[in-house]
């Protein structure tokens, strides 16, 4: 009988582990994520909200309508978004042309001369972006440094470089162009030296390295430059203002006229709610295509 006893003791079901309450993490996070939730997403949805109120109304508190969406339409709003949409795209693309080999410089440079590189391309930052592109403009515009500096030495000046859509995208390249080269950099580091050399040994030239072992290695940096730098450029506003004077109106400078000179909250509101979905529906293509567990090397 004990024996029997003690063994049935033994197959008993393992005791219940005893609820615990939230983790001491959870606590930690909730501040954060309070302050998130007030000064992130109650924003967005204030916008939201607004972008269904009639047109000229200041109160969130309204009949809903899509009047304003259907002002999008009606008045061409669409020239503004294909022009915001096409400056992002070509900056995108001239920023990985521009950034990727001064990325891999960077990367094969001794760490001194890394780190000089970097303070250079940061120093900028420090800096007003109004205030750098003023100084474009001072550079570039008729009888500006550049203009003047020629005219003084051969006689012969360019003329103004600004107010064109070349000087624009120039703008956003030089602005944007830090937020390309880090990702892309980050990207490069995950590249092993070891694979290089041993592709090499193998007879593998330049073109064979980059496109079977660089570029599918720094695909996760090289994507999230790319829509870094796409998101950003599409709320582009300072550029087209001071370097292109006008010649263009996107879609930034609409929202921005709506809200202040037109005073029509509902119809920014309802611009800026078609830009964010245009910027969230670029960031979901991008992160269903990137690793993000194996390029922080958690797997």
């Amino acid at each position: 009988m004990n024996d029997a006893a003690e063994t049935l003791a033994g197959t008993e079901a393992p005791a219940r582990p005893a609820f615990r309450g939230p983790s001491a993490g959870l606590w930690c996070a909730l501040p954060i994520g309070l302050l998130l939730l007030g000064g992130f997403l109650a924003p967005l949805a204030l916008v939201v909200l607004y972008s269904f109120m009639p047109r000229g109304t200041f109160s969130p508190f309204g009949t809903p309508t899509l009047e304003n969406y259907v002002d999008i339409v009606e008045q061409n709003f669409h020239i503004s978004f294909l022009w915001s949409l096409w400056l992002a795209l070509i900056t995108t693309l001239i920023l990985m042309a521009v950034c990727y080999p001064l990325a891999a410089a960077i990367k094969r440079a001794s760490p001194r001369r890394a780190l000089l590189f970097t303070v250079l391309i940061v120093a900028p930052l420090f800096v007003a972006e109004n205030i750098r592109l003023h100084g474009w403009v001072l550079f570039l515009d008729r009888a500006g440094v550049l203009d003047g500096g020629l005219k003084a030495l051969i006689g012969v000046g360019t003329g103004s470089l600004v107010a064109n859509v070349p000087s624009i995208v120039f703008g956003m390249v030089y602005v944007y162009l830090p937020f390309m080269l880090f990702p892309m950099i980050l990207g490069l580091s995950n590249v092993p030296a070891d694979a290089l050399e041993a592709a090499r040994d193998l007879g593998a030239n330049r073109w064979r390295l980059f496109r079977d072992i660089e570029a599918p290695l720094a695909a996760p940096g090289i994507l999230i430059g790319a829509l870094l730098c796409f998101v950003i450029s599409l709320g582009a506003f300072s550029e087209s203002k001071f370097l292109g004077k006008g010649v263009i109106v996107t879609i930034s400078q609409d929202i921005e006229s709506a809200f202040t000179f037109g005073q029509n909250w509902p119809r920014g509101s309802a611009l800026s709610v078609l830009v964010i979905l245009l910027a969230a529906a670029a960031v979901f293509m991008a992160l269903r295509r990137i690793d993000l567990d194996s390029m922080l090397g958690k797997r």
